[in-house]
């Protein structure tokens, strides 16, 4: 693999030096990505191929969409359409890509996009209007060969394993295909249940059935619900899976009796929902998936603080995943009481906690983190997984909470090529932090080792569960 073009360090500055001596110590580590949204299919087939560089960079990237759309770019031009990503053609859409690339300046989108370009394509040139097609003619010629597979760049990332996010009812064909072709990558499927809770969502019913059909429980009733849910997570486990996802936009939770919960249920079958029910039967089922968890021992990630969909029209016509997620306030004490209640003193759980409200942080994750056995802080997502987003994160939670109480880093992309890239960014911003202790006395260098590895490494490792 080629070297980043953006390597973060001023190696004019003692300390920095030392960040770049304690980067250089884990450059070798593999790369544990724990929580993506990389498609499982790429890996079923060692023939399998990228189709373009558009594809890969642009249209699938709600990063890069959100930006040009800020800047009066139509989703049109970018290749995305009401009827899908089609209708325009695939150079047609990088050359607009690199015309308004100087949108991404000083972002992680054009930091990751410059350093992906170098670190797999050797390709050190930033991006403009003028070279926009012989870039886009030198990716696409590199992206027939063999060793620009998914599979081979797998290996060329030194990955150790990925983990995919899958819904509830997914048959995990994929998964099972990987598996029997004996290919040695680990590709592990996580638990992803958000669309079968959400019980006000206008295509629940088509969603239960789905779960019906995959889990081979008829779902009619609330009991019958909570049956499937077990025996779809038992086969996600079989499968390799080490963890679940649900994501919400609030941290609520509460315990209902099952009586509650039954009725609540039979109410959302009959389409009769009252004004209060999507929002208690979300938070009892965080506390009930967490008592999954106690009893299977999959990790519980819990991803907080985005309004889904903000825009309406966009939503209407291009769908979801378009740029439009915005981030809300959060608050965590108060509303993960009744599951910490539940189960925060019992170390059978793992509850790794995100947020997109940073302010948190400091005020609450930390203190959370660093007094219940079961809470863990995932690190910074999203919005907040940039170079300043990242030492903010290092700086407001590591105090409190400790390193220990943290799992490291995880990339949380759709991007594949981006892998290396958002981790070397990790690492980076990691050793910046740690050099900083050191030079202020607070850290001894072998510690700083020790921590480094830990942080780019086994903290993810350690954290998931997954050996």
């Amino acid at each position: 693999m080629h070297t980043p073009k953006i390597t973060l360090f001023d190696l004019t500055k003692g300390q920095d030096r030392t960040a770049s001596e304690l980067y250089a110590e884990v450059t070798d580590l593999p790369l544990i990505c724990p929580h993506t949204h990389i498609d499982a299919k790429l890996f079923i087939d060692p023939d399998t191929r990228f189709s373009t560089p558009s594809a890969l960079f642009v249209c699938h990237d709600h990063y890069v969409l959100r930006m040009l759309v800020s800047q009066g770019v139509t989703y049109q031009q970018l290749g995305v359409s009401p009827a899908g990503l089609e209708g325009v053609d695939p150079q047609t859409v990088w050359q607009v890509f690199c015309d308004h690339f100087h949108y991404f300046d000083g972002t992680p989108t054009g930091l990751w996009t410059e350093n992906s370009l170098a670190m797999v394509f050797g390709i050190s040139e930033k991006p403009n209007a003028q070279n926009a097609a012989e870039i886009y003619a030198q990716i696409q010629s590199l992206l027939s060969d063999e060793s620009y597979s998914p599979r081979s760049l797998y290996d060329r990332f030194n990955i150790e394993v990925v983990c995919t996010t899958d819904s509830a009812a997914d048959p995990l064909i994929a998964h099972q295909e990987i598996r029997k072709s004996g290919w040695h990558g680990q590709i592990r499927p996580t638990f992803r249940p958000d669309s079968v809770i959400n019980i006000a969502h206008p295509y629940w019913h088509d969603y239960i059935d789905g779960l019906s059909w995959a889990s081979h429980v008829t779902v009619k009733d609330y009991c019958t619900f909570i049956q499937a849910l077990e025996v779809q997570r038992s086969f996600f486990k079989d499968l390799g899976a080490v963890a679940i996802d649900l994501g919400a936009e609030t941290a609520f939770t509460c315990q209902l009796s099952g009586r509650e919960a039954a009725s609540i249920f039979r109410r959302a079958l009959q389409g009769k929902l009252r004004p209060d029910d999507a929002m208690l039967f979300s938070g009892h089922m965080v506390v009930e998936l967490a008592r999954m968890s106690v009893e299977d021992g999959l990790v519980m990630q819990f991803h907080v603080g985005s309004y889904r969909n903000h825009s309406s029209s966009v939503l209407r016509a291009h769908g979801t995943d378009m740029g439009f997620d915005i981030p809300v306030r959060v608050e965590w004490t108060k509303n993960l009481k009744p599951l910490l209640d539940a189960f925060g003193m019992d170390n059978r759980l793992q509850l790794i906690l995100f947020t997109l409200d940073e302010s948190g942080y400091a005020r609450e994750l930390a203190p959370l983190a660093g007094a219940y056995p079961a809470v863990k802080l995932g690190p910074p997502w999203w919005f907040n997984d940039s170079p300043n987003g990242i030492m903010r994160y290092f700086e407001a939670v590591m105090e409190t909470a400790g390193i220990d109480n943290t799992v490291g880093f995880n990339d949380d992309t759709r991007a594949f090529l981006s892998i290396p890239a958002r981790h070397d960014l990790w690492r980076r911003m990691a050793a910046l932090w740690l050099s900083k202790l050191v030079h202020r006395g607070q850290l001894g260098m072998i510690a700083a080792r020790l921590r480094m590895a830990d942080l780019a490494y086994g903290l993810a490792k350690k954290g998931y569960r997954l050996g």
